[in-house]
């Protein structure tokens, strides 16, 4: 069994997280620049094994798309073209940017550390990666 993969994709940065090999932890990865991010992704997969992708939805609160699902879209289907023997799975990212803040507010981050929006961006990856494992 391979691991699932949580992609938190932004125009800038795209935040990264994954499970261990049977499917039970789901842990920060890291963070990649986005013009990077492909080159990663194909490393990453000769590595270790993945068998799913998971991608965040960006949604307004009314359930409608929000205006970075114009990015998110094409980033998706260039995805499955270049690892068509993956699935990719979406899931609802409302709320994770948030979440991941207070979290970093709840552990004892001081204000200098919690402006590093690239832990942002994996903790939000982590939190999508336990909401798709807590449904399935």
């Amino acid at each position: 069994m391979g691991r699932i993969m949580a992609i938190d994709y932004g125009v800038k940065r795209t935040g990264l997280a994954v499970t261990d090999p049977v499917r039970i932890i789901a842990t920060a990865l890291t963070t990649v620049e986005t013009p990077t991010l492909f080159q990663y992704l194909k490393d990453y997969c000769t590595r270790e094994e993945v068998d799913l992708f998971v991608v965040g939805e960006a949604k307004h609160m009314d359930g409608t798309p929000s205006e970075s699902m114009q990015y998110i879209e094409p980033f998706v289907a260039k995805l499955k073209e270049v690892f068509p023997d993956k699935e990719v799975a979406r899931v609802d990212e409302r709320f994770t940017s948030k979440i991941a803040f207070q979290t970093m507010i709840d552990s004892g981050l001081k204000k200098k550390d919690r402006r590093n929006k690239g832990m942002i961006d994996q903790i939000a990856a982590t939190i999508m990666l336990q909401d798709y494992m807590r449904k399935c």
